[in-house]
């Protein structure tokens, strides 16, 4: 698997290319946790957004599909004490509905072929009253070429299924039917928008 293979390496590029963001999204989605929370992270990655995590919340579920990603991430995360590290398919979680407060999925939902069947299954695993916190890299070059990194990324053998620019990011939700949504954006070399769904 891709992701496997670069987990390795993976902080090391983005510190090198994109530090500003890299480490401003875990600060920014740390800000919508409370202590009282339970959290869920998917595509977790290298646990580069679950270390802003686990020190704001009551508990904190870490997830990802790749095997090398979920390694890096639990070298991470083992500091903590309220943190669970375990491998899932962010489309079919197994989890009863409503188990969390908090759900998060960054830079995921471009690089699959059901995109809506994932945000879903994010709002399934939120409680009423809850979040759900989906950050994706957006290309904001205007003229319509992809960022230099993703075109990089993709050499190397990523499938990435959509680009959003901060327009079309809006407008996947909006397509979606999905209400109460607010966005943000950390800024860097390649920028972050972050998607807020509060589930009623």
């Amino acid at each position: 698997m891709f992701w496997d293979k670069i987990s390795v390496v993976y902080d090391l590029f983005e510190r090198i290319y994109n530090r500003k963001c890299f480490d401003g999204l875990g600060e920014r989605v740390a800000e919508e946790l409370s202590s009282e929370d339970n959290v869920l992270e998917c595509a977790c990655g290298t646990g580069a957004i679950s270390v802003w995590l686990a020190p704001c919340c009551k508990s904190l579920t870490v997830t990802d599909f790749s095997k090398g990603m979920l390694r890096q991430a639990d070298k991470k995360l083992r500091r903590f004490d309220n943190v669970r590290v375990r491998r899932a398919n962010v489309l079919d979680l197994k989890v009863p509905d409503g188990s969390y407060d908090k759900v998060i999925a960054g830079n995921v939902i471009h690089l699959l072929d059901d995109s809506y069947g994932a945000v879903n299954e994010l709002l399934r695993v939120c409680k009423p009253g809850g979040k759900v916190i989906i950050p994706t890299y957006i290309n904001m070059k205007k003229n319509g070429k992809g960022n230099l990194a993703i075109r990089f990324i993709e050499f190397l053998g990523a499938d990435f299924k959509k680009q959003f620019d901060m327009k079309s990011y809006i407008e996947f939700y909006r397509q979606g039917g999905y209400e109460d949504v607010s966005f943000d954006l950390v800024t860097g070399r390649m920028p972050c928008a972050i998607a807020i769904i509060n589930k009623h």
